[in-house]
């Protein structure tokens, strides 16, 4: 069994966005040389999050609305975690969406579903973050 394992950086000027990083992740894969296995992609960061989904812009506009709703960002004073923060909604949102994803490695492609894409969720950005992948297989 082989194993790869690669950082992707990422620093977003705005505070969220809902990155497509299918085509990285496949990239990964391709440089590991695994055709059969399984591929994880973790948010290294607790303000950001991994997910897969469909990449359609109105549903993207519906995962902001839903995630402001469920954990708004203002007013900050509102959260405990905020004496000198203002990112507790960042943590709940990436609480919501999701730490990580595992999903299979099949003839050297993501084995996925039609519409299926891999996102990085930045909730706290204008920082450096990053995420893991770990490609395992043969």
């Amino acid at each position: 069994m082989k194993s790869y394992r690669k950082e992707l950086w990422f620093e977003v000027p705005t505070r969220r966005a809902l990155i497509n990083i299918t085509s990285e992740i496949q990239s990964c894969i391709e440089e590991s040389g695994i055709r059969e296995g399984l591929v994880l992609v973790n948010a290294m960061h607790i303000t950001a999050s991994v997910f897969i989904n469909d990449d359609e812009s109105g549903l993207h506009h519906d995962y902001d609305v839903w995630l402001e709703k469920l954990a708004p960002h203002e007013p900050v004073e509102q959260y405990r975690h905020n004496v000198g923060e203002d990112n507790a909604d960042a943590h709940m949102k990436r609480q919501i969406m999701g730490r990580e994803v595992v999903a299979a490695v099949t003839k050297g492609r993501l084995d996925f579903g039609t519409w299926e894409r891999i996102f990085y969720g930045e909730f706290d950005g204008r920082r450096r973050k990053r995420v893991l992948v770990k490609i395992i297989g043969e």
